[in-house]
């Protein structure tokens, strides 16, 4: 089927998810420096160095509105997103806490029982928090602690690697947001072993950058990643691997609930994409780093740029940054 690339970029170019990452921009020079040493910010997670490697500390907020209209599936995602984020660094999660704020006891009882749940697959402990059953609205905050033994990183992109999005397709969309949920129905061993897979790419050496893709879908968390690591990249629209009927611009903003983008070697493109394939989780080879700080989408003969970094950043992280964690 036909595509006409520029509107499908200035669709998802609007998409909220990547608004809402121009946001941090707005704060983040406002922030303190980190002591001498420390892994720079802006990471899907904080790593704070020891003498084994890295703690890994990470939080996510939630709309109001997500909770409020789907409380289960919201405490689920409090769970599943940070795990996402400390895999994303390299590291394998080891406790949660969070913050719940509700005016329902039997809404924030589905709220917690969605955690629960997602705590029990996962096999991470919710091991505290703060709860407060006499708020005016549902909201949620959930934090993690994680280690790793080597980092994968977002500021680790070179020029001249290779490009690779990693999604778990088995799954749908849990309406009424763009949430791939491939995750609530699947067996808790298997969703174990699948986030086991990025620490062991870690430590294997086979991939260099990496980052979960977010709420801003797999062209926003791109740009974060290129931002972070001052490069650019070219990306193949035709080499996305996409589930059948699932249209190119919902694809393209989908929250899924496995899905990283990470950069490698050619020589260790084909060990990274046999890790995943041997998991049955699509993965391929989508674009290259350039050095230009320029995100290009390609399409048959048709070529869009998305974003000039250089001259339009998106959360103002970039090599030099010494600032606050985000994502």
């Amino acid at each position: 089927m036909s595509i006409e690339l520029r509107t499908l970029i200035e669709q998802v170019s609007q998409y909220a998810g990547i608004a809402h990452k121009e946001d941090i921009a707005r704060l983040a020079p406002q922030l303190p420096p980190l002591p001498q040493g420390w892994h720079p910010n802006g990471d899907d997670a904080a790593a704070i160095p020891g003498p084994e490697g890295y703690s890994l500390l990470a939080m996510e907020g939630f709309l109001n509105a997500f909770v409020e209209q789907d409380p289960w599936f919201a405490g689920w995602c409090g769970v599943m997103v940070n795990i996402s984020d400390i895999a994303a660094m390299g590291g394998r999660p080891l406790a949660v806490v969070n913050a719940l704020w509700n005016r329902d006891v039997d809404h924030a009882q589905q709220i917690f029982a969605g955690m629960s749940a997602a705590a029990e697959t996962f096999g991470v402990p919710i091991i505290g928090g703060h709860t407060n059953l006499r708020a005016n609205q549902a909201q949620l905050a959930v934090s993690i602690l994680g280690h790793a033994k080597q980092l994968l990183s977002a500021f680790a992109a070179q020029p001249g690697q290779v490009l690779v999005a990693a999604i778990d397709h088995r799954g749908a969309f849990r309406a009424p947001y763009l949430n791939w949920n491939a995750a609530t129905q699947a067996p808790a061993q298997r969703l174990r072993d699948d986030i086991a897979l990025l620490p062991e790419i870690a430590e294997q050496g086979l991939a260099s950058a990496a980052k979960d893709i977010s709420q801003a879908g797999l062209i926003g968390t791109a740009l974060m990643l290129l931002e972070s690591s001052g490069v650019g990249a070219r990306i193949d629209l035709d080499a996305i691997e996409k589930p059948e009927g699932v249209s190119w611009a919902d694809w393209l903003c989908a929250f899924p609930s496995f899905g990283y983008l990470l950069t490698t070697d050619q020589a260790s493109l084909p060990a990274l994409l046999a890790q995943f394939h041997s998991r049955d989780i699509s993965a391929s080879a989508i674009g290259t780093i350039t050095d230009d700080q320029q995100l290009w989408v390609t399409h048959d003969a048709q070529k869009v740029q998305v974003r000039d970094l250089g001259s339009q950043p998106l959360m103002g992280f970039h090599p030099e940054t010494d600032t606050a964690s985000a994502r």
